[in-house]
């Protein structure tokens, strides 16, 4: 699916599709954090079987006020154990499928909210 978006003075997810991810028109195929504040790092994480504690310590580093995961090709929850530096900091956290976090994201960055977008990109099914 491709957008158009609204013009914006943060990063914007410009697409989405199986496998792939686009950030303000530049492609990626690998799973990705993407903050309103400019953060735009490689998340070392291929499956959801991958993640663990330490993955979701990494984004309770960020200056945020809320989390979107986007959990791969369907709704899939992490452990709740691995969320303790999130809740600890008191940083919001919201679990969705990827297109559906990709679209939040989005939203939350246009109103200029403090906003993290850690996205699972897992390769499409051969």
């Amino acid at each position: 699916m491709k957008f158009q978006p609204d013009k914006s003075d943060t990063l914007t997810i410009t697409g989405y599709g199986p496998g792939w991810l686009a950030v303000d028109q530049q492609s990626y195929a690998y799973s990705l954090v993407v903050g309103s504040n400019g953060t735009l790092q490689r998340w070392d994480c291929a499956r959801f079987e991958d993640l663990g504690p330490a993955h979701f310590a990494q984004l309770a580093e960020a200056d945020v006020e809320t989390v979107i995961f986007g959990s791969g090709n369907r709704l899939r929850f992490p452990s709740p154990a691995w969320l303790a530096p999130l809740i600890a900091k008191r940083i919001g956290f919201e679990t969705m499928d990827t297109p559906a976090a990709c679209r939040t994201y989005n939203v939350l960055a246009g109103e200029r909210r403090k906003v993290l977008l850690a996205v699972l990109l897992e390769a499409p099914a051969l």
